[in-house]
């Protein structure tokens, strides 16, 4: 293979409940490729109901890569998975298949692609320390203080955004490059891999939202509050960032008693609807990516797999990924 060649990758994305699991299965089979997983909830163990994992059954003999990572009482960034993730895609290359990158977490995808590296992380004392600062003084005062130290991150954050204000002084405080200054310096790098990616979509936004409806009542039927139970029994703690994920938080409700089992899974299509709009949010700042609307008269039903319907969606892609070379 040749090293211009060597890099090349195909992203399956699009918003939840379109049938990318299953696609790019029917896709591997038919190009002889391996999935790798880009999916921020699937990294955990333990969590299969709730993120949709495809079972071996739903894999079809194809191996799949990034999934059952880490325990869910870790916490797990996108520098870890790029790091991760990038092994996976060089493995499948250097045997001579071809990755696919499959799942709706777009800033993963994106970073996996991108070529530059990470702000290392520093210690997790330094970290409790600055959020308990923006806890005592606010964002507005740690904003002001952050402009002394980066200006150029400072004025492109809100002061309600805690996650990234602490992250921009941990940065500096830490011995680092400000992060404005990583990020312009990185910018300049070329792509780790040059990806041809295919964004799933249905032109028809009731249909999504009757899949997404219909996803929800699956996993509640499959026992989605039983294994909520069993990660609170394993010792995950609520505040935990794996339960944060869209239905976990709903169903630890019902475990309170302070919400019932209907008015939860109504809570979760509502946030799988809306995550939805995000995903396509992100997906439409990109223009090389290449979409396939999806269609009532093709449409299989969520969590299926292995029938023609997503063959001819696999073939219809490869024929886009022909005319692309």
């Amino acid at each position: 293979m040749k090293s211009s060649e060597a890099k090349k990758i195909i992203v399956i994305t699009g918003p939840t409940a379109t049938g990318k699991s299953a696609i790019g299965i029917a896709l591997a089979k038919e190009i002889g490729g391996e999935v790798v997983s880009a999916d921020s909830m699937q990294v955990y163990k333990y969590m299969d109901i709730g993120t949709a994992k495809p079972t071996k059954e739903e894999m079809r003999g194809i191996a799949h890569h990034m999934i059952d990572v880490v325990p869910p009482w870790e916490d797990y960034s996108v520098a870890r998975y790029v790091k991760e993730a990038s092994l996976c895609v060089e493995g499948i290359l250097s045997s001579k298949k071809i990755p696919i990158i499959v799942g709706g977490t777009g800033l993963y995808i994106d970073s996996l692609i991108r070529g530059h590296g990470f702000v290392s992380r520093p210690d997790p004392e330094l970290r409790k320390k600055l959020e308990e600062k923006y806890d005592t003084d606010g964002g507005e005062a740690m904003l002001l203080e952050l402009s002394n130290l980066d200006k150029k991150r400072a004025e492109k954050l809100h002061p309600n955004d805690k996650k990234r204000i602490v992250r921009a002084f941990e940065a500096v405080l830490s011995g680092n490059v400000p992060i404005s200054r990583h990020d312009e310096k990185t910018k300049t790098l070329p792509p780790r891999y040059s990806a041809i990616k295919i964004a799933l979509t249905y032109t028809d936004r009731a249909l999504l939202y009757e899949r997404i409806d219909r996803r929800v009542d699956a996993m509640i039927t499959a026992g989605l509050k039983d294994e909520v139970a069993e990660l609170l029994k394993k010792g995950v703690s609520k505040n935990a960032t794996a339960m944060q994920a869209i239905g976990y938080k709903e169903m630890q409700s019902v475990l309170d008693k302070t919400a019932d089992l209907s008015t939860a899974a109504e809570i979760i299509k509502t946030q799988s609807r809306r995550y939805a709009k995000r995903q396509m949010t992100w997906l439409r700042r990109d223009d090389n990516i290449k979409w396939i609307a999806m269609d009532s008269t093709r449409s299989a039903a969520p969590g299926s797999t292995g029938n023609s319907t997503h063959t001819q969606y696999a073939r219809m892609i490869l024929e886009m990924i022909n005319e692309a070379k």
